[in-house]
């Protein structure tokens, strides 16, 4: 199936700018009906996962395997508020509408046109905690060409939970913001915000998940491959949240999800427990790399030691060999199989260069959909 967007400089829809222009009117996004089936989608049926309610869009904030205990559950966050904090919160219907307003609004920047600015008078508050050039400039840049103003605040500029308690942090920024993204390491930080923000909180990452990331590789699988139902992921390398996150997907939208990983390295069993009870996708978690990839459409890595770790480089680098995604285990792949690496690459560490610079490789496409992915969510966040 052709890919719908081709995601390059000059993507140009005369009929998504002439809808998107005009959209923004008194707070309510009206999508153009021909816009809304612009990605094709597999037709096949499917559950549309735990919690979903048929024949409406729902977005729930909790989450059975990570969950805030009751007694700091409820803070001040107001009823009905969205947040975006795992996949898995949104039914099928949600994800692939954030997706679908993804590639409508991409096309529209794309074009050059900035009159599109539902953001327009809005300030997002971004806190890193841990420090990321795509989160930071991604959100920043996302949100200031749809009108808004991002604040950057660095790991120093607030500490939190240590100078200053999240509950605390999340209540004072409330005032200040209409939205807030956090990149955290300890995934609690996140649940914790979210238990008392009055405004959406966004996971722009935690040791737990990185549900922004997942949303940008759909997003690029969908324009590449035409969709992202039916397809064949496999992810070579660590069981770490991104892979916590594609198997949350997959308990969401059916597809096939091998995670190949060394022992003793595989994802959280809850969270693959979650996604083969929802009994929507094949998942596979396997120690064979090789028997893994084949007939995949996407092989999928990241580093073997992402920040946190450091001091394990050397080990987990001894432990993963075997792993590393070269030319060869491409081949074995297939010719049509695609490349992707959520970055930043250690090259000629988890992937050899020439993997990454080959024709196949959507690796740079896949960044910039962080941007686009990212507004989509925001967008629906603030129900544009």
């Amino acid at each position: 199936m052709a890919a719908v967007i081709s995601g390059g400089p000059s993507v140009r829809s005369d009929e998504a700018i002439s809808s998107l222009s005009s959209a923004f009117s008194g707070g309510f996004f009206r999508r153009s009906s021909s816009l809304s089936s612009s990605i094709s989608f597999a037709s096949r049926s499917s559950p549309a996962g735990p919690g979903a309610v048929r024949g409406r869009i729902s977005c729930r904030t909790s989450v059975p395997t990570h969950s805030v205990p009751s007694s700091s559950r409820e803070g001040n966050a107001q009823p009905g508020k969205k947040d975006f904090l795992h996949i898995s919160d949104c039914d099928k219907d949600t994800i692939l509408k954030i997706l679908n307003h993804a590639a409508e609004v991409k096309a529209l920047l794309k074009s050059g046109d900035r009159t599109f600015l539902p953001f327009k008078g809005k300030t997002m508050a971004m806190i890193f905690a841990k420090p990321s050039m795509r989160t930071r400039v991604s959100f920043e840049t996302g949100f200031f060409l749809l009108g808004g103003h991002a604040i950057y605040l660095g790991p120093d500029d607030i500490q939190m939970g240590k100078r200053e308690e999240t509950r605390d942090v999340a209540r004072v920024l409330c005032g200040y913001n209409d939205i807030i993204m956090a990149r955290v390491f300890a995934h609690q930080d996140i649940l914790d915000l979210a238990a008392y923000a009055s405004v959406p909180i966004i996971n722009g990452l935690s040791d737990y998940n990185h549900p922004c990331q997942i949303m940008a590789d759909a997003l690029t699988i969908i324009e590449h491959i035409g969709q992202l139902e039916g397809t064949k992921i496999v992810y070579v390398g660590d069981g770490n949240n991104i892979v916590h996150s594609w198997l949350l997907m997959a308990s969401v939208v059916p597809f096939h999800f091998v995670c190949a990983c060394p022992k003793g390295f595989e994802p959280d069993e809850k969270t693959v427990e979650k996604a083969r009870s929802a009994g929507i996708s094949k998942i596979e978690i396997t120690n064979d790399p090789r028997e893994a990839v084949r007939g995949a459409d996407v092989v999928y890595s990241d580093v073997w030691a992402s920040m946190g770790q450091k001091e394990e480089a050397a080990y987990r680098k001894q432990q993963f060999q075997g792993f590393q995604v070269d030319e060869a285990l491409m081949k074995i792949a297939g010719p049509k199989a695609y490349f992707m690496h959520c970055l930043p690459a250690e090259r000629g560490i988890e992937v050899t260069d020439g993997v990454i610079e080959a024709p196949n490789s959507i690796v740079f496409p896949q960044a910039e959909n962080r941007m686009h992915a990212q507004n989509a969510i925001m967008l629906h966040l603030f129900g544009v």
